[in-house]
């Protein structure tokens, strides 16, 4: 039986950069090991692998996303600022591109919350389908 599973991320030949910038980006993060081919890191003790494949004809897409919950609006500026800059690009509703084309979903750990009340689900619906970064006192404004 499986121990654990993690995602494997096919670059064309910039995994080691792109586990580099990872942990860059996020605490309590460290490259594992590293091969020409695989490079292993760990994001709060959580394992990933990067391929280098080389072959440029698979791409990232938003069929998958990597989602991180944020607790207060400063986590939030902070995961996309990093995420954005140098390459990467804002989409709606909380999900980003990196550099690298992975695709993240930066949430407030609230939206949940304030998606549960039916009174008040719609409007939330409303104002987060017309923001890119997530703004939490609009949210709860709605």
């Amino acid at each position: 039986m499986a121990k654990s599973i993690y995602p494997c991320l096919w670059f064309e030949n910039e995994a080691k950069a792109a586990a580099d910038f990872y942990c860059s980006v996020f605490p309590n993060s460290r490259i594992l090991n590293e091969s020409p081919i695989v490079v292993n890191w760990e994001i709060n003790g959580r394992k990933f692998m990067g391929l280098n494949g080389g072959a440029a004809k698979f791409k990232f897409n938003d069929s998958v996303s990597f989602v991180i919950p944020c607790e207060d609006q400063i986590e939030i500026d902070y995961y996309w600022e990093k995420l954005t800059t140098d390459g990467g690009k804002e989409g709606m509703c909380g999900w980003c591109v990196d550099k690298f084309g992975v695709s993240w979903q930066v949430v407030p750990t609230v939206l949940g919350e304030l998606m549960s009340d039916p009174a008040r689900s719609q409007r939330v619906v409303q104002a987060f389908l017309k923001m890119k970064k997530f703004d939490i006192e609009a949210l709860r404004q709605a």
